[in-house]
């Protein structure tokens, strides 16, 4: 495409053959070689295998993943988050997602959104094929997300963690239950 010009909405012509610059592009082989694997401790089914790509471009409140979840893996704990948006789209490959106790089988080209507080959810592949998804949401500084069926909770506060026993929970004020 070298040559082509376009006009942007509010602007003047741009070219695309302009050599690259901008320091937030991604290109595939740096995509393809920050890539890396990760399995939640709390999860021994968890085993993904992605890239940062929000983080990799310079984003520090909005994150976003190229993720590919090999056959028969899940992708981290099942869990909720009360001030982090969350989002999936599958990109190839047939998910299983349980959202709050229900699954749901998630296509190529499905999306999924987890507005906050959310409900607990898991991505899971159970085929025998490679599920590869973007996921993105918010990078807060401070944030608690539970693990329901793990009975913990995690809290961010100035993006230092805290890890506590769900269950040890206390009304907050006299008289709460």
């Amino acid at each position: 495409m070298l040559g082509v010009t376009g006009t942007l909405p509010s602007g003047p012509p741009r070219r695309y053959d302009m050599p690259d610059t901008y320091p937030h592009i991604l290109r595939k082989t740096e995509i393809d070689a920050a890539e890396f694997s990760f399995s939640h401790p709390w999860n021994p089914k968890s085993g993904i295998v992605g890239t940062m790509m929000g983080r990799l471009a310079g984003l520090e409140r909005t994150g976003v993943s190229l993720v590919r979840l090999p056959p028969g893996k899940e992708s981290f704990a099942y869990h909720m988050h009360h001030r982090e948006e969350e989002w999936v789209y599958v990109l190839s490959g047939k998910a299983v997602t349980t959202i709050d106790g229900q699954e749901y089988v998630l296509d190529e080209g499905d999306f999924v959104a987890f507005p906050t507080p959310s409900v607990a959810h898991i991505m899971a592949n159970r085929t025998d094929q490679e599920l590869t998804y973007l996921m993105g949401g918010e990078n807060l500084p401070d944030e608690v997300a539970d693990f329901p069926t793990l009975d913990r909770r995690m809290v961010k506060l100035n993006n230092e963690l805290s890890i506590y026993k769900l269950s040890d929970g206390q009304p907050f004020f006299e008289g709460d239950a």
